[in-house]
């Protein structure tokens, strides 16, 4: 036992020591102050405001170096864009600006839709005497003022006394007409002038059906009302000749072709007007109204 010698033991399950790290020449370690004796930041001045002249604006910041909002007196103020409230304006580029929902700003005034309730009209309602004249004479302007009113009135008079007197303008009816008695003959004139008031409406609902297809905005009321006039008052030339002269007269053959034509012009005029279309669409909606009243009146075959 004396021959052995005591000495420490080593743990060969601990790892090695790792030698310390050497910092860089010219870097010291940081020392930290014992606990509750760190010192505070160093608290930094709020940078004063330019002097007259200077240019930009200061920045905030607080002690730790966020950046703080100017203050509210310093802020951009509130942009009114026509009751948009509560919208910044900011004109710089590269910024937008925040506008009301359903603003326009870039608008430069209303539009006229025809048909659209808020729009307003072109002018005072017509009379019906100053109606009908203005279809003849000036017709253009006529259908400008009338397009957002309704004509139910003049339009189903002035039919109704058409189809009365259309009877007479073809040979074979007005034969039919004559020989029958009186009892018997009233009743078949009323049934006309009932029929040409149904024929106009139905015409005239296919003409601003056919309008609204293409693109037309236009109310219903006023283009049947205004073409039930103009097929009335542009047949009404060849129907005065043909109750005297009878409807197979040459005559009357070539003033009904002459008064189609016309007819055809103020159809397209009324298109036109009333749904703020161009011409070659207002001509094509009329189309089949055109060639119903040259196949049904103008040649006689109703």
């Amino acid at each position: 036992m004396a021959g052995f010698r005591i000495g420490r033991g080593r743990d060969n399950n601990r790892a090695p020591q790792q030698p310390p790290r050497q910092q860089p020449y010219g870097q010291q370690q940081p020392q930290q102050a014992p606990y509750g004796q760190q010192p505070y930041p160093p608290q930094q001045q709020w940078p004063q405001q330019p002097a007259a002249g200077g240019h930009g604006e200061p920045e905030y910041f607080d002690p730790y170096g966020q950046q703080q909002p100017p203050p509210r007196a310093q802020q951009q103020p509130p942009y009114d864009h026509g009751g948009g409230g509560g919208s910044y304006a900011n004109d710089n580029p590269g910024h937008t600006q925040v506008f009301a929902f359903g603003e326009d700003p870039y608008s430069q005034g209303a539009t006229y839709h025809a048909g659209a309730a808020a729009a307003a009209p072109m002018g005072p309602r017509l009379p019906w005497k100053e109606l009908l004249r203005g279809i003849v004479m000036r017709p253009g302007p006529t259908f400008l003022q009338m397009r957002d009113y309704a004509v139910w009135g003049p339009a189903l008079i002035v039919t109704f006394v058409y189809g009365l007197l259309a009877v007479f303008g073809l040979d074979d009816a007005r034969k039919d007409v004559m020989k029958a008695t009186l009892a018997n003959a009233v009743p078949v004139v009323l049934s006309a002038g009932v029929a040409f008031v149904v024929f106009g409406l139905i015409l005239g609902a296919v003409t601003h059906t056919l309008a609204r297809q293409l693109g037309g905005d236009g109310a219903w009321q006023p283009t049947v009302g205004l073409s039930m006039l103009v097929m009335s008052i542009t047949d009404a030339p060849r129907l005065l000749f043909a109750v005297f002269l009878g409807g197979n007269n040459m005559f009357v053959q070539v003033l009904g072709w002459a008064t189609w034509v016309a007819a055809g012009a103020l159809f397209t005029s009324l298109v036109s007007k009333s749904h703020d279309l161009p011409w070659p669409k207002a001509l094509g909606a009329s189309a089949i109204q055109l060639v119903a009243v040259l196949s049904l009146i103008k040649l006689g075959t109703l």
